[in-house]
């Protein structure tokens, strides 16, 4: 992968001649911060009316992962651990109580719930701050993504920043794949970019790129460009299409085409206009958070 000029971090701290931190899979200092001294994972995966899916969907992350936190594991690939996040976003129909039974059987579930529906890219910034682990890995609830491919990323990752999936041969209509090529050969040539499938949700990359990334309405289609555009390293990998078992889409092609025309100059624009800055130095804060409460108390009073 080749970033586009000017695909550095929009902010940072600490730059030095060495130009931007890299988040790679080998280095050492990201493991779990509980001390256990292997990364942990957070799965994270936006979910709106996809109960009939989850409890395969869960079962299947599930048993992607365990064997990465096994003591025979290679220590190279060897996790501390991983969480499953379920980001309910706003759904009407038995999520929540499927959930619940699935947590006798998944300790390592949490469910986020929202309050009401925000969209894939809204319920996906909520995961990422919920997310506990120092990874964080993406997948789509309709079981189209299949969770063994996050096994394959994980292994794929060292030397790298980010692993990203692209279907090789997808379980959609015709009419959807032709869509999905042309979208992809678009956002390459304007983005300047050799992403094959930017449309794929299986992926893993540090939780703190992630916190870095400018996100919006749409920005879940645009999520490998932007990690790209924070200076990553990428390795792309084919991964694994079925089709959905349960339900229906819930994009169509009058939801998709226009926006995405507009989140793509968006982005396009947000390429060329990196923010830097070089954080020297920052004294920590002296706060006497008693004689702050006394001077607001005597403002208050002031202005009674």
């Amino acid at each position: 992968m080749t970033p586009i000029p000017g695909g550095r971090p929009h902010f940072t701290e600490g730059w030095g001649q060495d130009g931007p931190r890299t988040w790679r899979r080998d280095d050492p200092s990201v493991v779990d911060p509980s001390g256990a001294g292997f990364p942990v994972m957070s799965v994270v995966v936006p979910a709106r009316n996809e109960a009939e899916s989850l409890p395969q969907l869960v079962g299947e992350i599930a048993s992607a992962l365990r064997p990465l936190c096994a003591d025979r594991e290679d220590r190279r690939f060897r996790l501390g651990g991983f969480e499953i996040l379920i980001v309910n976003d706003g759904s009407t129909d038995r999520t929540p109580e499927v959930l619940e039974g699935l947590r006798a059987a998944y300790p390592e579930l949490r469910e986020v719930r929202l309050r009401a529906n925000v969209g894939q890219s809204g319920a996906t910034a909520a995961g990422f701050r919920a997310a506990q682990g120092a990874w964080i890995a993406t997948l789509d609830a309709d079981l189209q993504n299949d969770p063994a491919d996050l096994e394959a990323l994980w292994r794929k990752l060292p030397g790298h920043d980010v692993a990203l999936g692209w279907r090789v041969k997808r379980r959609d209509t015709w009419f959807r794949r032709v869509v999905s090529r042309w979208a992809n050969r678009v956002r390459n040539a304007v983005l300047g970019q050799s992403i094959r499938d930017t449309g794929c949700s299986v992926r893993i990359f540090p939780r703190e790129l992630a916190l870095r990334l400018p996100l919006f309405h749409g920005s879940h289609r645009f999520l490998g460009p932007l990690l790209i555009r924070e200076g990553a390293r990428v390795v792309q990998s084919a991964v694994n299409h079925r089709a959905r078992p349960h339900g229906s889409s819930h994009y169509n092609f009058r939801n998709r085409s226009f926006r995405v025309v507009v989140d793509l100059l968006g982005v396009s624009w947000l390429m060329r206009r990196p923010l830097r800055y070089e954080m020297v130095s920052a004294e920590s804060p002296a706060v006497d958070h008693h004689r702050a409460e006394a001077s607001a108390r005597r403002y208050a009073e002031d202005r009674a």
